[in-house]
């Protein structure tokens, strides 16, 4: 079977949609399955090394680790690094992925992958061109995300929300990363829809042993995207209210984001009390958990969509045996309690500067066993997540042709 896949990030870049569908990929090459990847060249600024030109902008054909063809169409940065600028360059790889897509052989099966919303009317005109079944994974809650946060080009912004919704309802199967938002959909009449979770690759992900401190110190990371979905004010404010306490307590946030230079402004207005430092990855990444002594899960709480999106950091922390101080509600908060790894705060800043505190005067508060590694285990690594989506897309593929599934043996 051969299934092409229309995404908006890829190897070699290094994002969450790139690692999940990486180990997608390779889950499908096991079981058989041909795989073509539609992709924009990769994003120097996503990449942890440079590469050669080939991964530049109009890229050629190439394969890929797994023995995948990924077929690139030009990123054009002329659109900036704006919501409204990405939002464009989504639109221009939506448009140039349909000839792309249809110089691959023909699949038996086609996925698109949002929140890169343009991204639903390729997989659509591609699927009905070639005739196959589509699949449709939503990784985030659009398009209820889109309206709660404002995203806006006018008339075209109203024609996507349509766009996918008729999407939704047109696909053979709908995928969701979250069983809040799976019920959403189920609401509105949108069936067949079926969870498969985010997670990360437990046998890459080797537990970091937490540094010994003393009472009264308190190492914070937030290591991830400075956007408007996290709410990271919060933090850089509960930060200035315990900088002067009695209590040591450090604060880093580590990464990138459109929202980047705007919190550094805040956390200058405010006299520096957080360290900010730029995205790392290898080992770097792997000394800033040994740093740590809790790391930030957060997201600001007035869109309600949030109440069932996990955000994807959520798995790696679990994984690799840290505290975790949870900013969340909903569905990331009942994860969190299950996994015994967390303590909630109310996105505040007194009651995030006041659950430190808590934490920073017993230094066993911030211990943890193997709880969050056994959950990550049993319910987010990406092989056994991965082997579940090739499950479901033959299924697809043989519902289509109308043999028997679990779609429809009932």
């Amino acid at each position: 079977m051969r299934v092409q896949l229309i995404t908006h990030s890829y190897l070699p870049e290094r994002t969450p949609p790139q690692r999940r569908w990486a180990a997608f990929v390779e889950a499908f090459r096991d079981a058989g399955w041909d795989v073509d990847v539609v992709a924009p060249s990769a994003d120097p600024g996503q990449m942890p090394v440079p590469v050669d030109a080939t991964h530049g902008l109009g890229a050629a054909d190439r394969l890929g680790p797994h023995g995948e063809r990924i077929l690139r169409t030009p990123r054009l940065p002329v659109f900036g690094g704006s919501r409204d600028g990405r939002f464009l360059g989504h639109i221009v790889h939506a448009l140039i992925a349909i000839p792309v897509g249809l110089r691959a052989d023909r699949p038996d099966v086609m996925v698109i992958t949002v929140p890169a919303l343009p991204t639903v009317v390729t997989g659509w005109v591609l699927s009905r061109l070639r005739r196959v079944p589509l699949i449709v994974e939503m990784r985030d809650a659009w398009p209820d995300l889109a309206r709660e946060s404002g995203v806006s080009v006018g008339v075209l912004s109203r024609l996507m929300e349509v766009l996918v919704t008729g999407t939704h309802r047109a696909s053979n199967l709908v995928v969701t990363v979250t069983e809040g938002f799976a019920e959403r959909l189920m609401e509105r009449g949108i069936a067949p829809v079926v969870v498969v979770g985010n997670g990360v690759p437990m046998a890459a992900i080797q537990p970091v042993p937490a540094r010994e401190r003393g009472a009264g110190e308190l190492h914070v990371l937030y290591l991830g995207n400075h956007g408007e979905s996290q709410g990271l004010e919060t933090v850089i404010r509960a930060a200035a209210l315990v900088q002067d306490g009695p209590e040591r307590i450090t604060v880093r946030l580590v990464g990138s984001g459109t929202h980047r230079e705007g919190l550094a402004a805040l956390n200058e207005s405010l006299g520096r009390p957080v360290e900010m430092r730029e995205p790392v990855h290898g080992g770097a990444l792997r000394d800033e958990y040994a740093w740590a002594d809790t790391c930030l899960v957060a997201l600001r709480p007035d869109w309600p969509s949030f109440e069932w999106t996990i955000p994807s950091k959520t798995y790696e922390l679990l994984a690799v045996g840290r505290h975790i101080t949870a900013v969340v509600t909903g569905e990331a908060a009942r994860v969190l309690e299950e996994s015994g790894a967390a303590d909630m705060a109310a996105a505040e800043p007194h009651a995030l500067a006041d659950l430190w505190r808590r934490l920073a005067r017993r230094a066993e508060a911030t211990m943890v066993d193997d709880r969050g590694r056994d959950w990550v285990r049993e319910h987010a690594d990406l092989p056994k997540l991965g082997r579940r989506f090739v499950g479901l897309a033959r299924d697809t593929v043989l519902r289509r042709a109308g043999h028997t599934t679990a779609y429809n043996r009932h």
